[in-house]
């Protein structure tokens, strides 16, 4: 339930914090909370996930893709995701989330997350996210890319486009 009143702080302090490019990094705070916690003390693995999910509206309503989006009748899934635990986040904590587009592919977008406990990785991830139309149908990530004109050519890391590929033939 925590995760909610997380969403509804994000989502209410978004004009206070500084606009930023989807293709730049989004520089979430965030504190490990009792309820965040598993039965050894530490932040529980599913945690994660759901605070990549506020990571990546973060990003999508301070780069203004949220409301692009809305105004098109689109919204976002994540298809798959795949993260690496390196060092626990323990009660009390503060940690930043750190939120970064890292590529497409013909199908999808890639979302990097990091999770940085006083500049050291505590866990990286990666979401592969598709884009739907609420009347039906896929977005393709070229779409997603006309949105934003500043948009880079981003070069999928080798190793997250051979998981792609697995994780589409499973």
């Amino acid at each position: 339930m925590n995760l909610y009143w997380r969403l509804i702080w994000l989502v209410l302090t978004t004009k206070r914090r500084p606009r930023t490019l989807l293709w730049g990094t989004t520089r979430s705070p965030f504190r490990v909370l009792p309820s965040d916690l598993d039965g050894l003390g530490h932040m529980n693995n599913a945690k994660y996930f759901g605070f990549m999910d506020l990571g990546r509206v973060d990003q999508m309503l301070r780069s203004g893709l949220w409301q692009m989006c809305q105004e098109r009748g689109w919204y976002s899934v994540v298809a798959s995701q795949t993260i690496r635990y390196r060092r626990s986040l323990k009660p009390w904590q503060r940690f930043d989330l750190q939120t970064q587009v890292i590529g497409f592919d013909e199908k999808a977008m890639y979302i990097e997350s990091r999770f940085m406990q006083r500049g050291t990785l505590a866990a990286h991830a990666v979401a592969q996210v598709r884009f739907l139309r609420k009347k039906g149908g896929d977005v393709a990530p070229d779409e997603v890319k006309e949105l934003i004109p500043e948009a880079p050519e981003l070069d999928l890391p080798e190793w997250v486009s051979a998981w792609a590929e697995a994780v589409r033939r499973a």
